[in-house]
């Protein structure tokens, strides 16, 4: 008799696991919703399976019955033994606040409900902006979660979420798993807008290829990238430029035309660039060829377009510059005190000049100081300073009309106590006025223009790095 038991209850063992091995083979993971050309009308869903199958998306507003949602398919690639699934929505309607979930219509499989909310179009929004999780495990996912966590709930009410780039450190299938699970409770609620760091998918970086486009659905109709993703969306009053800065060796020319005609045909009353390797950052990685020779390339390329705001990562310490332009501080800045939703702050009007932000690190790789950086930086900054001891950071922009303000933080790795370390103000009468281009941004573009490129930038880099030995020999001498 005993033995008939143990039969019978192996066998009500096998049959109940049965279901749990399908589930997991059917399983829906890594949900992200991006930005997607205009921030009132678009947005991009990627989802991944561990099996072939349907791409569709329900989606419907907030409020409305569950049988009205509207249905989308789009497309299914395979990719690292498992199906990277991607939806294009371009028909949403302003200042609405959506539900969705992903999954294959056939299988009826789904994952739960998700949300976002489209621009309404008016001159006043909010975000957040973290760089360089770069964990690879889950300990360390979970301490940069915990930054931006507390970064939810200084400004609960941001419309999206910048990552600058770095989400992963080796580039694992297990580790992008982590970064997803660890960092649901933001990717399944805002709209996210994904920026292409070196380690998130790059030749050069272990031969790691062609992850990027997989892992975010992000308009590519203009992007000439082999890695990475370079493209812009609006919303409400600013224009904001994705870079991709692994695009490099140099920049290629279709890149470098894009940008221009990007800019140029904006409108808007502020432009915002955003992008992983810092210009100007006083970490380990700025005297290194890759960031010299792209330095020397945009430099003059983002002053000439009269951009805002840049903010970028890479380098896991905090910096941020005064209006700069021709790599010098803007002189005779004006400033005026006015109340901003509720306290009064002192902005910088029309300061002629863009502002390089870089707000370390969200997790828990950091470094120090780099007082070799390339001459002028450290003297263009109002503020460089190693968040080694002080813990993950994080960073919010708040727009209401002519009037930006920038506010960095970092939050105590033990206590998760949040404290402000840096703020920022813009003001502006006006949009900065441009004359539109349309430079070749196609791939053959790219080709002719390389060999002249390479040369220039390499030309550019000898010079940098002997600018820099004087730097360092006058130092040592004093």
């Amino acid at each position: 008799m005993k033995r008939w038991i143990a039969w019978l209850l192996c066998l009500l063992l096998c049959c109940g696991t049965l279901p749990v091995f399908a589930a997991n083979e059917d399983q829906i993971s890594r949900i992200s919703c991006s930005m997607y050309r205009d921030g009132a009308t678009g947005r991009g869903f990627c989802w991944f399976t561990e099996q072939d199958g349907g791409s569709d998306l329900l989606l419907q507003k907030e409020g409305e019955n569950t049988a009205d949602a509207k249905h989308y398919s789009g497309t299914c690639r395979a990719y690292r033994k498992r199906y990277s699934h991607q939806v294009a929505v371009t028909d949403l309607e302003p200042g609405t606040a959506y539900r969705y979930r992903v999954g294959d219509a056939q299988k009826e499989l789904w994952s739960d409900w998700c949300t976002f909310q489209t621009d309404d179009k008016d001159d006043s929004f909010s975000f957040i902006a973290i760089a360089d999780v770069q964990a690879g495990t889950m300990e360390k996912f979970l301490k940069a979660a915990k930054t931006l966590r507390e970064a939810e709930r200084t400004l609960p009410d941001s419309d999206f979420t910048v990552n600058l780039g770095d989400y992963v450190n080796d580039n694992t299938n297990g580790e992008w798993d982590d970064y997803f699970e660890a960092f649901s409770f933001n990717n399944e609620t805002q709209t996210g807008v994904p920026v292409a760091g070196n380690h998130d998918g790059n030749f050069t970086n272990k031969f790691n290829t062609n992850c990027f486009k997989n892992m975010f659905c992000l308009d590519q109709s203009v992007n000439r990238s082999l890695e990475g993703v370079y493209y812009s969306f609006d919303y409400g009053n600013a224009h904001f430029t994705v870079l991709n800065t692994n695009d490099m060796y140099p920049m290629s020319q279709a890149q470098k035309n894009w940008l221009v005609n990007d800019v140029t045909t904006s409108s808007a009353m502020w432009n915002i660039l955003l992008m992983h390797r810092s210009f100007y950052s006083a970490g380990k990685n700025i005297n290194k060829p890759d960031t010299v020779i792209l330095r020397n390339m945009l430099l003059p390329l983002i002053d000439r377009l009269g951009i805002d705001l840049v903010l970028s990562g890479h380098d896991h310490m905090y910096l941020r510059t005064a209006p700069v332009k021709g790599e010098k501080r803007v002189e005779n800045l004006t400033c005026i005190t006015e109340p901003f939703r509720g306290e009064n702050v002192t902005f910088t009007l029309n300061p002629q000049g863009t502002v390089y932000a870089m707000p370390s690190t969200a997790g828990t790789k950091r470094y120090s100081v780099n007082q070799n950086a390339i001459s002028p930086i450290l003297s263009a900054a109002d503020k460089a300073f190693s968040t080694k001891e002080l813990g993950g950071c994080f960073a919010t922009v708040e727009i209401d009309g002519g009037r930006l303000v920038y506010r960095a933080y970092t939050v105590d790795d033990e206590t998760g106590a949040r404290t402000l370390a840096d703020t920022c103000a813009l003001a502006k009468d006006s949009a900065t006025p441009r004359k539109a281009t349309a430079l070749d941004q196609s791939l053959l573009s790219t080709i002719a223009a390389w060999p002249g490129n390479l040369t220039v930038g390499l030309c550019g880099m000898f010079v940098s790095y002997l600018k820099l030995l004087v730097q360092v020999i006058a130092q040592a001498v004093r």
